[in-house]
């Protein structure tokens, strides 16, 4: 069942969310453990604003457990989406000042997938089929008519779905020093 995100989805949603963040190889993951970085995670999410903030995600959920989970936000929001998370951040040992996501990845003008996760054992199961096939409405709702995202270029699986769900590429971006493609979808 896929459902909006909810302050208590915290504990369940943030070790999906990590599956993706250890993909791209953040930096200053090397230096926090894993119990901190999930306890100042599961903090944002609780917050309004932040960009893994429940506000700004979707879950899939099969029997009773959170098995998936989408987060997004118009374009527009980028530049302020990480506020949030700053307070949190020595407790991380990282400056209050600094930026965890530094680079741009939305383009003008969309909704932006910024993360599409799935549980290790929920995985090539539909579970990210079926969250993707809920974000057009989300952005219509939003008053947007494209939804962009960008997928590793190392990553042929999710290009795959991507390119079946009727998402073009449209770009291209260098994010936290890996290759991606910026697709969009028309909705």
């Amino acid at each position: 069942m896929i459902r909006p995100a909810e302050k208590k989805d915290a504990a369940a949603v943030v070790p999906i969310i990590n599956i993706v963040l250890e993909e791209m190889e953040l930096p200053f993951l090397d230096h926090v453990d894993q119990a901190t970085f999930f306890k100042v995670l599961a903090q944002a999410f609780q917050t309004e604003d932040y960009r893994y903030s429940y506000r700004h995600g979707l879950v899939n959920e099969r029997e009773g457990k959170v098995v998936g989970v989408a987060f997004g936000y118009p374009e527009t929001a980028e530049a302020h989406i990480d506020d949030a998370l700053q307070p949190f951040l020595p407790q991380l040992g990282v400056a209050a000042d600094d930026k965890v996501f530094a680079d741009k990845e939305a383009f003008p003008g969309e909704w932006y997938l910024d993360t599409l996760s799935v549980a290790s054992e929920h995985q090539h199961q539909g579970v990210g089929s079926e969250l993707l096939k809920a974000i057009p409405a989300v952005a219509r709702q939003q008053g947007l008519t494209k939804v962009g995202l960008n997928v590793d270029v190392a990553n042929p699986n999710a290009r795959k779905l991507y390119d079946k769900m009727g998402f073009q590429v449209v770009g291209q971006v260098k994010l936290a020093g890996h290759d991606y493609e910026h697709m969009q979808l028309n909705v």
